[in-house]
């Protein structure tokens, strides 16, 4: 199992927020690459680097992080947050994202998106799926839908999508463990998904579940930068 640091941005800097609430950010560094650095110095491949101000915007904003990251550092990165036109997955790739991160446009603006995975590739995209109560949920959490998780995955994974992350909104930025019986379910219905759970690992025994139960990858954020799990731990997933 791969291990993806996190890194949320706004204005610029190093943040996490609790269930994607802008008022309950905590900034831990205001300098993203030198996080990123630190990631990569750590043996880690890969980062999910996330624009909050893009997602709120409804445009890309941080693409210049995103491109002193890619230029400074040999990382993987997906790069979500923002993402509704094409000028902005344009803007994603040529600042130097391996993948583009799409959201709740999967949701809302399907046509759009099916478009972009024949145009760009299906392998370009990481699709990223909020839930609750294994129903998606959009716009920043507030709204759940009536689209069974298990329905909104095949769709796409009929249009190609390889890889998919999945957060469960109720466990996100509260360290309180990830929702292991939601990806048991998802995993034994797509076995062959490059499925990367996201949300709520707290300890290096989280990860060992994670990894026990079938996920090609896990996102970690909050819980490397309140030291709960140290970089040095994270080697042994290498």
């Amino acid at each position: 199992m791969e291990i993806i640091p996190a890194i949320d941005i706004i204005d610029g800097k190093c943040v996490r927020l609790i269930q994607g609430d802008y008022e309950l950010k905590t900034v831990y560094n205001e300098h993203p690459l030198e996080v990123a650095k630190a990631f990569e110095g750590a043996g880690l491949k890969r980062l999910h680097l996330v624009d909050l101000d893009g997602a709120k915007a409804g445009t890309v904003k941080n693409w210049k992080v995103l491109e002193s990251i890619a230029g400074k550092t040999k990382l993987v990165i997906d790069f979500g947050g923002g993402i509704k036109e094409l000028n902005d997955v344009n803007i994603v790739f040529e600042s130097g994202a391996s993948l583009a991160t799409i959201g709740s446009m999967a949701v809302k603006s399907e046509d759009r998106f099916v478009q972009w995975l024949q145009q760009f590739g299906a392998h370009r995209f990481l699709l990223g799926a909020d839930v609750r109560e294994e129903k998606i949920a959009v716009g920043g959490w507030l709204e759940t839908t009536n689209i069974w998780i298990y329905d909104f995955l095949r769709k796409y994974i009929d249009h190609g999508v390889q890889q998919v992350f999945c957060t469960d909104v109720s466990k996100d930025g509260k360290l309180e463990g990830p929702a292991l019986e939601l990806y048991r379910n998802i995993l034994a219905e797509f076995p062959k998904l490059q499925f990367i759970a996201s949300g709520g690992v707290s300890k290096i025994d989280d990860l060992y579940q994670l990894a026990d139960i079938g996920c090609s990858g896990a996102i970690v954020g909050k819980a490397i930068y309140e030291n709960r799990i140290s970089l040095a731990d994270l080697t042994q997933f290498r």
